[in-house]
């Protein structure tokens, strides 16, 4: 067979998105700037990142307003959901040292 490593998802395996990625698997959805102070980067960083994701097909934007104040909306996509549980998958069986071949 192959090695897990090849089940890693290379759009998520960067710390940040991974981070992102982790923090939106929790909750339903999470407003931009809470999972951009649970992950610890910039504004600008997060939105690139958010960027990739979601060009990717792992999470969905949504923009609203509350009053007068725009707000960003962010949840994981089902498709999003199933390639995080792939991805922490092949990093157990990485970690475990358990795989086939």
């Amino acid at each position: 067979m192959s090695h897990p490593r090849k089940s890693l998802d290379p759009v998520i395996h960067s710390p940040v998105r991974f981070s992102i990625v982790a923090a939106l698997a929790a909750v339903d959805q999470s407003d931009f700037a809470s999972v951009r102070d649970t992950v610890e980067v910039t504004d600008s960083a997060l939105s690139k990142q958010i960027t990739t994701l979601e060009n990717s097909g792992y999470i969905a934007v949504r923009k609203t307003f509350v009053g007068r104040r725009p707000r960003t909306y962010l949840a994981l996509t089902p498709q999003g959901r199933a390639v995080f549980t792939q991805h922490l998958n092949a990093l157990r069986q990485i970690a475990d040292g358990k795989h086939t071949g």
